[in-house]
């Protein structure tokens, strides 16, 4: 093991806690941090009792915090004027408002552009205007842009009432950040990757982990600090290779954090270690009923149980790719899951009907998880932080996207293929997901650089890829497909929520709405099919009912487009 960096970094609050401790009864300290809202009030009341009135706040989400903790959004209609820095991205601090529309509720609520370049201005019915202020400051990123990011921040007044400091300060969560980029940045890499077998930064911090009263949204420092890390570290490795920032065939190696929430001072290590298996936890005791993903060992007992010609290729890490090809009658399909092996609820939608067309004897092939080495991260990432996204599991253990595979060897990207030519395939359904709540990449400018579309859920939606001279199946298949999903009032209820929040938040979606579920038609003529579905279900990670629904959705969505197929749609 190679340590890049080991590095403990002071409490940001406990620093200005001790700091105004002395020599400061009668000042006024606001302060704005990454940190939750008890360890904020503790503070304040150990300032309180040495004479210094303190208020800390939020770095994250400020306006979202300040309806948690400070003004309840309980009264009438909700006015929001948003800040207008000329650094922000359009739309940068309405998507920062998230999911006010929804905690608002049937009060209503509408943004307009407001005139200072660091604050909000919010109005509760008639009542007085409140400015709600948006710590951040311009800096260069890990890519060498300017770029507008949520910061640390101090204001102090003395017993005058007159302000003495004014301005940024880097806390703990931001210098983890800067120095973990710093370390990459300096470290003598290798001169063509695979860079590494793993990259480790295991970090420890204070932060906030609070659930909303609305889906599965949920404000966390920790997850955010783990999508910036990992997004940031790819990028920067992309561009010092050369590559375009939207490139996906970049192999360094697995990029892990693995960032927990802890009440202490911050410590965080940077190593080059090599792979290894991973503790990985249970899954659900029924298929039909999953209320959580499925484990590797019943994926494979599963699949296994399906029978079938065997065809399975071998992942980077060693794992078993299972991919099979089952003789039957009708036009034959590829179906497959979990590319992104942390998009979850497909696999047990596809098993499910599995199950079904090896009783109806149909003529498909079928790779039930695409990416077992990412499928693994993600079960040790869970036990550690359940409710995150962790996308440092939807790529490879190479670190590519295995679709976007093309140079040998193809390791996983080879079953795809294979399976698509022996059946003569004239449909792929590609099963994915994507979160199920806000994705925020605050240290880098808030909005994930490249995912802009998926940065809230829009509920269940639908992309249909199509060879180019086939261009005219498409919609009077959607059409017939959406309304068959929109039969199940759950998700027709579960679309217009989840609609209406984003219209809200981030405007019209930039594709058609067919029968209540977004459509994203295109061509592509490399593709392995005629035509290839790709299913987008929000499932970035729920449990319970929200699982159950989504993999029902996938199966329903899976079983209609096959009957579409032998209807002559396709």
């Amino acid at each position: 093991m190679t340590i890049l960096l080991d590095l403990a970094v002071p409490r940001t609050l406990e620093t200005l806690v001790e700091r105004f401790s002395n020599g400061h009864r009668g000042f006024t300290v606001e302060a704005w941090l990454f940190e939750g809202p008890a360890a904020r009030r503790a503070a304040e009341a150990r300032l309180k009792t040495v004479g210094v009135v303190a208020r800390f706040r939020s770095a994250y989400k400020p306006l979202i915090h300040h309806f948690l903790e400070e003004a309840p959004a309980t009264g009438g209609h909700l006015s929001v004027e948003l800040p207008s820095h000329e650094a922000a991205p359009e739309g940068r601090f309405k998507l920062e408002a998230y999911p006010l529309a929804a905690l608002v509720g049937k009060a209503g609520l509408d943004f307009s552009a407001g005139s200072e370049a660091l604050a909000y201005r919010v109005r509760s019915g008639e009542g007085p205007w409140v400015s709600v202020f948006s710590p951040n400051r311009l800096g260069i990123d890990h890519l060498g842009k300017p770029t507008l990011t949520p910061c640390g921040w101090l204001r102090v007044r003395d017993t005058a009432g007159k302000t003495v400091e004014d301005g940024p300060i880097e806390t703990e969560y931001e210098a983890v950040f800067h120095r973990v980029m710093s370390a990459i940045a300096e470290h003598r890499w290798p001169p063509s990757p695979p860079f590494f077998p793993t990259l480790d930064i295991s970090a420890t911090l204070p932060g906030t982990e609070t659930e909303l009263a609305y889906g599965d949204e949920v404000l966390s420092t920790s997850e955010a600090l783990h999508e910036d890390l990992y997004f940031s570290i790819l990028e920067y490795l992309k561009h010092r290779a050369g590559l375009a920032a939207n490139d996906r065939t970049l192999q360094p190696g697995q990029i892990v954090p693995d960032i927990v929430t802890a009440d202490c001072p911050a410590r965080v290590i940077v190593a080059i270690g090599e792979s290894i298996e991973r503790v990985l936890l249970s899954g659900p005791a029924r298929l039909e009923d999953a209320d959580r993903p499925l484990a590797p060992a019943q994926i494979a007992e599963l699949t296994d149980a399906l029978g079938g010609e065997k065809r399975d290729v071998t992942s980077f890490q060693g794992r078993s790719v299972r991919a099979r090809v089952y003789d039957g009658e009708g036009p034959p399909f590829l179906l497959s899951a979990a590319q992104h092996a942390n998009e979850t609820s497909g696999i047990v939608g596809a098993l499910r009907a599995v199950q079904m067309f090896r009783a109806e004897g149909r003529r498909f092939a079928f790779i039930p998880c695409e990416n077992p080495d990412g499928y693994a991260l993600h079960h040790c990432l869970r036990a550690r932080n359940p409710r995150h996204m962790h996308h440092a599991a939807r790529y490879s253990a190479l670190g590519d996207d295995v679709e976007g595979r093309t140079a040998e060897p193809l390791y996983e990207k080879a079953a795809r293929g294979d399976l698509a030519r022996a059946i003569g395939a004239r449909l792929h359904l590609n099963l994915h997901g994507y979160p199920a709540h806000e994705w925020t990449r605050p240290l880098t400018g808030y909005i994930p650089q490249g995912f802009a579309l998926w940065t809230i859920p829009k509920g269940m939606f639908l992309i249909f890829r199509h060879l180019p001279e086939l261009e005219a199946k498409a919609r009077p298949f959607l059409e017939a497909l959406t309304a068959h999903l929109a039969e199940d009032a759950a998700l027709a209820a579960f679309n217009k929520t989840q609609l209406a929040t984003w219209e809200a938040h981030a405007g019209e979606v930039p594709f058609p709405v067919i029968n209540g579920i977004p459509c994203m038609i295109s061509d592509h003529p490399r593709q392995v099919t005629p035509f290839q579905l790709i299913t987008e279900y929000p499932d970035e990670t729920i449990y319970g009912d929200a699982f159950r629904l989504a993999h029902t959705t996938q199966m329903r969505a899976t079983l209609g487009a096959v009957r579409l197929l032998r209807e002559g749609y396709l």
